[in-house]
């Protein structure tokens, strides 16, 4: 007779989230079903961590003397260095994948490859142009405007893993991340935890005042509508999600977020 698996504690679910999310140097001690699901729930933290890091990096550069432009470049490239870049790589090999315009099996191959395709690499620059660009305007019109951006940005982003891993979305490949976590939350779950990842935004946005807290919640929530939309179409091309799927709905959750504020 099989033995239930104990519940995860707050620990084991934090551990798998920052062990599996950031380079932060975090041991993951449960592998299973279970961590995974409260990892995946704890990954608005995880986010909310490598946001205020950012946020850091680009204030010293302001206070540093740095342009608003320099501010931009170093925030950007925190999320990076902390996830050693496998959003960003997760986003090209898609972007690969969904321009091949081959069946899944094939598009899923190409994704796994090494190296990177013309795709990817035109996603990625742009991706990167945008990120750059919207956090510039942001920073320009003061150091707080530019750091609640990131960390909303990289708050939303991280939400946008834990939609994608309710349940009755599938895994497209028997291992990997998207096996590990397809499926393990729960769509109630899932979508209070969206609902609170939005009003922690308000509630961000509102030191800018009441437009400034309507701004943010709308900013999240477009981040993860974009989000669906990414996860649906790979869904439908895939017939699920796969590690490199997780990549490319953060990278494009967050950017939409980071869009919408600097558009606002």
């Amino acid at each position: 007779m099989t033995e239930t698996p104990a519940p995860p504690s707050p620990s084991d679910a934090l551990r798998f989230a920052f062990g599996t999310l950031t380079v932060l140097p975090v041991h993951v001690t449960r592998w299973d079903r279970a961590a995974a699901r409260g990892g995946m729930l704890c990954a608005p933290l995880a986010g909310l961590v490598v946001g205020l890091c950012a946020a850091a990096v680009g204030g010293a550069l302001l206070l540093l003397g740095g342009s608003p432009l320099l501010a931009a470049v170093g925030t950007a490239a925190v999320p990076a260095v902390l996830t050693r870049g496998l959003h960003l790589d997760g986003l090209a090999d898609t972007a690969d994948g969904l321009g091949s315009g081959k069946p899944a099996e094939d598009a899923l191959r190409i994704m796994k490859q090494s190296d990177i395709g013309p795709f990817g690499v035109l996603t990625l620059l742009f991706t990167l142009l945008a990120q750059v660009a919207a956090l510039s305007g942001l920073y320009a019109g003061g150091w707080a405007r530019g750091a609640a951006a990131a960390a909303v940005a990289a708050v939303t982003a991280r939400t946008a893993l834990t939609l994608a891993s309710r349940a009755g979305v599938p895994a497209a490949r028997p291992e990997g991340l998207g096996a590990a976590v397809a499926g393990t939350v729960s769509v109630r779950a899932a979508l209070l935890c969206a609902a609170l990842v939005a009003a922690g935004c308000a509630a961000a946005g509102a030191a800018f005042g009441p437009y400034g807290a309507l701004r943010a919640a709308l900013a999240a929530l477009a981040g993860l509508g974009l989000g669906e939309l990414v996860l649906r179409h790979c869904r439908r091309r895939f017939g699920g999600v796969t590690g490199d799927v997780f990549g490319a709905l953060a990278e494009s959750a967050g950017l939409t977020a980071l869009l919408a504020l600097a558009l606002g």
